[in-house]
């Protein structure tokens, strides 16, 4: 086990992992500086909270290594180019993230009980969906779990709790899975891979290598998504513990080894005693909310690892059943004038928006943002047949008109030449001019949210609250 007590530390991040990591470690011993390159009114009040605590703070120089530091704890926004990595490896120190640290403090907790196992989950997409929906699983076979990582409680509390769990689901993103060498998870999926964030990986092949990793050293089941060949790939490249197995799912028929649909009933091939002649019902399309293509996807890669982990069947219908999905992930705002107005601001590069789009026949399409080098042909290409009309907003709306006069004459188009939150209630109400009875107007905007709004769930609320303004005046 890993000793911290004297060890000279450096955490990247006044944010929440950061404080998380730095309290952790200087609880355990270690002298603890903080370096964050902000000096707002928030960095200061939190900055003289740890100070309080005995942990050093530096702020407004996120560039220089304090002195003696034998290692260095990033959170995970941080570049790999980042000047302070740059000046640790010309010292010869090893920089890591926070889940690694939660990794290393497992051990075993004061109870005695062994650590938890953790069942990890990746990919471009679906990611927060999958945990929660493979916590409310866990939780539904009464086992004590949590959905961590790339979500709720920061990883290393939950990990030094104690009360100890039996079991984690664990989200992480390609920036965790790139600061944590050491991880090996009980089981792991790869949802899915779409290019996204080549600006932090530098490119698709570093993107991928750093979301694979998720599957080094699993000991029961690495999970893949049949419809997307590169999961798969990831899976062949692994360096996996003897009889860990590939599980796939499929929308479709499953095979041997896999899980999928059949006739409206999601089964299990891989977990039964004849998977060659046998099949297990796990639970019915519609217990999962909302049906969704994509999201039925998202359920076959939760079940796949709590099967994997021996839950039962019987939980994973009811966890399915019973877990309902965080705001603005397809959310069914309001019906006006017998048009559905559906928020999915969380769609914020092509590959989710793509997901969205497939899910309704009829589509007056709200779209736009920061594209973040993202293009739109494909996604436009793909979806023109189900284009009523499209409205666009942002900085970089004209990115996606010029895929649309491209791969979808025909359709009309209004772009609004704004980028001021008001600009929202205005394109719910060209929508609406767009619409007819039958129709979804949907915000999926394929694109981030930060020229307009502090962040996705501010743009989701604002399109929720021109919608139901919409309402009240046609009532």
């Amino acid at each position: 086990m890993t000793t911290w007590h004297g060890r000279n530390i450096t955490v990247a991040g006044l944010g929440v992992s950061g404080i998380s990591a730095a309290r952790a470690l200087a609880g355990l011993g270690a002298s603890v500086t903080v370096v964050d390159g902000g000096d707002s009114e928030t960095h200061r009040l939190r900055a003289t909270e740890l100070r309080g605590e005995g942990i050093s703070v530096r702020l407004a120089d996120a560039a220089t290594l304090p002195e003696g530091t034998d290692l260095v704890v990033t959170s995970p926004g941080w570049k790999p180019e980042s000047p302070l990595f740059a000046a640790a490896a010309e010292a010869g120190v090893d920089v890591v993230g926070d889940v690694e640290i939660a990794w290393q403090l497992r051990g075993t907790t004061p109870s005695g009980k062994p650590a938890a196992p953790w069942l990890a989950i990746t990919g471009t997409n679906g990611k927060t969906t999958t945990t929660q929906m493979l916590a409310s699983i866990l939780t539904a076979a009464g086992l004590r779990t949590a959905a961590v990582g790339n979500i709720g409680t920061p990883i290393i509390d939950v990990v030094l709790a104690e009360e100890p769990y039996d079991v984690l689901a664990v989200e992480l993103s390609s920036y965790q899975l790139h600061w944590a060498p050491s991880l090996r998870a009980h089981s792991a999926a790869v949802l899915n891979l779409a290019p996204d964030h080549l600006d932090w990986h530098g490119s698709m092949e570093a993107y991928a290598a750093d979301k694979g990793r998720i599957y080094e050293g699993n000991s029961v089941a690495c999970v893949y998504n049949v419809a997307d060949p590169a999961t798969e790939d990831l899976v062949r490249e692994a360096d996996v513990e003897e009889g860990c197995r590939a599980i796939g799912f499929t929308l479709a028929t499953p095979g041997p080894s896999q899980l999928g649909v059949v006739d409206g009933i999601l089964v299990d091939r891989a977990f039964v005693t004849n998977r060659q002649k046998q099949a297990q019902e796990l639970a019915e399309v519609a217990d999962i909310n909302p049906p969704a293509p994509h999201n039925i996807a998202n359920a076959l890669a939760a079940a796949a690892l709590a099967r994997a982990y021996g839950v039962e069947p019987s939980a994973v219908r009811d966890g399915l059943r019973a877990f309902r999905p965080d705001a603005h992930r397809i959310e069914h705002v309001a019906d006006v004038g017998g048009v559905a107005y559906i928020d999915d601001s969380k769609a914020t590069n092509t590959h989710a928006a793509q997901a969205s789009l497939a899910a309704y026949e009829s589509i007056v399409w709200i779209a736009g943002g920061l594209a973040k080098g993202a293009t739109f042909d494909e996604l436009v290409a793909g979806a023109a047949g189900h284009l009523r009309g499209v409205v666009l907003i942002g900085a970089e709306r004209a990115l996606i008109a010029e895929a649309l006069a491209r791969h979808a004459p025909e359709v009309p188009v209004v772009d609004l030449d704004r980028t001021d939150t008001g600009a929202m209630s205005a394109a719910v109400r060209e929508a609406a001019g767009l619409a007819k009875p039958g129709d979804t107007v949907l915000m999926a905007p394929a694109c981030a949210s930060m020229d307009m709004f502090a962040n996705y769930n501010k743009r989701g609320e604002a399109f929720a609250d021109a919608v139901r303004e919409l309402a009240a005046e046609s009532q």
